[in-house]
């Protein structure tokens, strides 16, 4: 079992930045991929990004990339999302996963924080 608790949303500017944490329980951390979602109102959740086990290999999607960086510290059970130059599009709820194997669908994660509002105004 592991449990997830996001820190660091808020309200920023177009152009801002913000940074999301997601601190992790449990001693197996570091055996599971990590990626974080998001979803806005009326709409599905989409994938963001997602970082390996090691912290090795880092996924995006494509309208971040460039924009925002995933990182991952296993001996603190923790992954960030540092978001730059955010967009009012960028405005959703925000949740980390984890789960076996990184990939960008949600069905690929077994544990899921409760998310953290991200607000971006123009």
């Amino acid at each position: 079992q592991v449990q997830l608790v996001e820190s660091g949303g808020g309200l920023v500017q177009a152009g801002g930045s913000l940074r999301l944490s997601c601190a992790a329980s449990g001693r197996t951390f570091s055996s599971y991929a990590m990626g974080w979602f998001r979803q806005a109102p009326g709409k599905e959740r989409e994938f963001v990004a997602a970082i390996s086990r090691s912290g090795g290999s880092t996924y995006y999607r494509e309208p971040v990339k460039g924009r925002f960086t995933i990182s991952r510290d296993n001996a603190k059970n923790t992954v960030s999302l540092q978001m730059n130059s955010l967009k009012p599009e960028d405005t959703a709820v925000y949740y980390c996963a984890a789960g076996v194997r990184v990939g960008a669908s949600p069905y690929e994660y077994d544990y899921w924080g409760q998310g953290i509002q991200v607000t971006v105004s123009s």
